[in-house]
C-alpha cells in the first residue's frame, strides 16, 4: 500500500489572499462572498485574508504576483468574470491571465487558485456565481485550502 501525503488543516500561522476584478461586479461579489465563506467555515479569521480589488481580469496576475513573492501567504484566491464579446478579445484576456498566473504559481511554489470565469454569456456566469451550477468562489476557495495543505506535507524543493 503507497504512503498518502495527508493534508493539513489550516492554522494561525495561514494567511490568504484574494484578488477580485471590478469588471462585472455583479458577478465577482458573488464569487467573493463564496470563497470568503468557505475560508471562514474553515476557521480561517478574517485578519488572514487579504482582499485587493483590481480594475479588470487582466490586471490580476501582477497583484497576485505581488503576493506570491511577499512571502506571507499559504495560498491565493483568483476572481474574476469575462464574458465573449462580439470579438475574439475574451480569448485573449484567458490565456493569457490563466498562463500568468500558473507561471507566478510554479515560480513561488504557491497555489493560486484560477476563479476567472470564462463564459459565453452573462447567463453562464450567473449560473457559475452561485446559480445552478455551483459558486467557482466557493471551489477555488476550498481547492487552496487543499493544496495549502497538502503542501505542508510534501517534500521540499
Amino acid at each position: 500500500m503507497p504512503n498518502l501525503v495527508p493534508t493539513s488543516p489550516p492554522d494561525a500561522s495561514d494567511r490568504f489572499a484574494i484578488v477580485v476584478a471590478e469588471w462585472n461586479r455583479s458577478i465577482t461579489d458573488k464569487l467573493l462572498q463564496g470563497a470568503l465563506e468557505t475560508l471562514r467555515a474553515a476557521s480561517v479569521d478574517d485578519s488572514q485574508i487579504e482582499v485587493a480589488w483590481v480594475p479588470g481580469s487582466w490586471e490580476i496576475p501582477i497583484v497576485a504576483q505581488r503576493f506570491a513573492q511577499s512571502g506571507n501567504y499559504s495560498g491565493i484566491v483568483c476572481l474574476g468574470a469575462v464574458i465573449r464579446g462580439e470579438t475574439s478579445h475574451d480569448q485573449h484576456l484567458n490565456r493569457g491571465v490563466s498562463l500568468g498566473l500558473m507561471e507566478i504559481s510554479l515560480a513561488n511554489d504557491l497555489p493560486i487558485m484560477f476563479g476567472v470565469l470564462t463564459c459565453e454569456s452573462m447567463e453562464q456566469a450567473i449560473h457559475r456565481s452561485g446559480g445552478n451550477v455551483g459558486n467557482k468562489g466557493t471551489e477555488c476557495a476550498e481547492a487552496v485550502l487543499k493544496m495549502a495543505g497538502l503542501l505542508k506535507n510534501c517534500p521540499p524543493e
